[in-house]
């Protein structure tokens, strides 16, 4: 979907510092996830169904033998006398089995090379997989790790409030009052700063569940950093595009597809087989005592043909196991095509109204900043009172985050909205990384 591919990100410029970025995790993911590294495993197992099928198309070649060691009692009653001869009988043998008729082998030659394509489907699944988990991982520790900031601001701010409001309550210029619900607000910032600090911990370690390391500092979105509007920026085109190209559709396709081979290939148990056969080989052994050992050199070469007759009723149970397997696929397909078109609007909307969002909150910033500077100037001159400044800093700080977490939410909606078309790429990573500012790395 070459046209839905084009860049949902503006490129911005970054300054070199040492700091981890979204491209150098990423590719850190690739090689120590323990879960892509599976689905590597997956692909490569996957892939060998082609050549496993090619071998039921293709002559088979044995080699056997044997030798055996016999002990045999006779008894000649006409002559009344006994023999026991003590031998070994040897021989070996080699068949060459080529099938000319099987339609079951040629049916599942067809099914491998679907079940390959399949196999190629599930793993750039795995790879869009670990791209979203990667970056939602790492949006995670960027959104704690802000949030963490806003709150010991808070914090600090608090503090400065409280250690204002005691020295104003000891000359008597405000009530005990202010001092009490600034000390409040500050025992509340504390609990709230410790619960932070504790979710920072538990992102980062689920970031290093995906890497394999302890992660560095990590590089946030640009102050700067412009999102723009997918494109087309409408959302039918999306939704089209993700009921034919959505990977999880087309691996759904494959298994459809292989579902009703296999009804074919059960069905082709009332088929007659035909093969050619060659054996050439030698066979050593006692004919008699008075003839003595037999040295028979063979070869032979025929056509031989099977037909299954009955088998109990096994193959019809089998192909109507089949057909309600191939009936249950093609609703999975169905219902995979309804999946990707529902992820395609829900991200698409997820990525328009987070623009919205993240605009909408960068005008709540700069009105709340002006807020918090015209509640200070009130409080010196006596209009405002602590409180009134206390609620004024709480708010800057809770739209700053807010404006953190639309921002991130935003990028991952984009990557999700790729996804949801099988889009998603290492080149959608370094677009979002473009936007990151490694100088403001924490």
């Amino acid at each position: 979907m070459r046209t839905l591919s084009a860049l949902l990100f503006a490129p911005c410029l970054i300054t070199t510092v040492h700091a981890a970025d979204l491209l150098q995790i990423y590719r850190a993911a690739q090689d120590n996830d323990p879960t892509f590294a599976a689905a590597r495993g997956t692909l490569d197992a996957g892939r060998e169904k082609a050549p496993q099928a090619l071998a039921g198309l293709l002559p088979s070649l044995t080699l056997s033998g044997n030798t055996v060691w016999n002990e045999n009692d006779t008894t000649f009653r006409n002559t009344n006398t006994t023999s026991s001869p003590k031998f070994n009988s040897n021989g070996y043998q080699l068949t060459l089995s080529q099938p000319l008729f099987r339609w079951q082998n040629w049916v599942s030659h067809d099914q491998a090379k679907l079940q390959v394509a399949q196999a190629e489907a599930n793993f750039a699944l795995a790879r869009q997989d670990l791209i979203l988990r990667t970056a939602q991982a790492y949006f995670d520790v960027i959104y704690a790790t802000e949030n963490l900031k806003a709150l010991r601001a808070n914090k600090a701010a608090i503090a400065q409030q409280l250690e204002s409001a005691k020295k104003n309550f000891e000359v008597g210029t405000t009530t005990i009052t202010d001092t009490h619900e600034a000390q409040a607000r500050y025992d509340l910032a504390s609990a709230q700063e410790l619960a932070a600090e504790n979710d920072l911990e538990v992102r980062r370690r689920a970031l290093q569940a995906i890497i394999g390391n302890e992660p560095e500092a990590l590089a946030p979105p640009a102050h700067q950093a412009s999102l723009t509007p997918p494109e087309p920026n409408t959302m039918a085109p999306w939704v089209s595009a993700a009921e034919q190209d959505s990977l999880s559709v087309q691996a759904q396709q494959a298994a459809a597809e292989i579902a009703r081979r296999e009804v074919d290939k059960q069905r082709a148990g009332h088929y007659p087989t035909v093969d050619l056969v060659a054996n050439a080989g030698n066979s050593k052994t006692l004919a008699s005592a008075a003839i003595g050992v037999t040295d028979t050199d063979f070869k032979n070469a025929g056509i031989q043909i099977s037909i299954p007759l009955f088998q109990g009723g096994a193959t019809v149970s089998k192909q109507r196991e089949a057909a309600g397997n191939a009936m249950a696929a093609q609703s999975g397909l169905e219902a995979a095509r309804r999946g990707a078109a529902l992820a395609a609007r829900q991200y698409y909307l997820g990525v328009v109204n987070g623009l919205a969002q993240v605009k909408a909150l960068q005008a709540a910033l700069v009105s709340s900043q002006s807020a918090l500077e015209s509640n200070k100037l009130g409080y010196e001159v006596g209009v405002r009172i602590n409180i009134d400044v206390l609620n004024a800093e709480n708010q800057v700080y809770v739209t700053r985050r807010d404006l953190a977490k639309a921002t991130l939410d935003t990028l991952m909606a984009q990557l999700r909205l790729k996804a949801a078309v099988g889009a998603l790429g290492e080149p959608d990573v370094e677009q979002v990384n473009a936007l990151l500012d490694p100088s403001a790395a924490q």
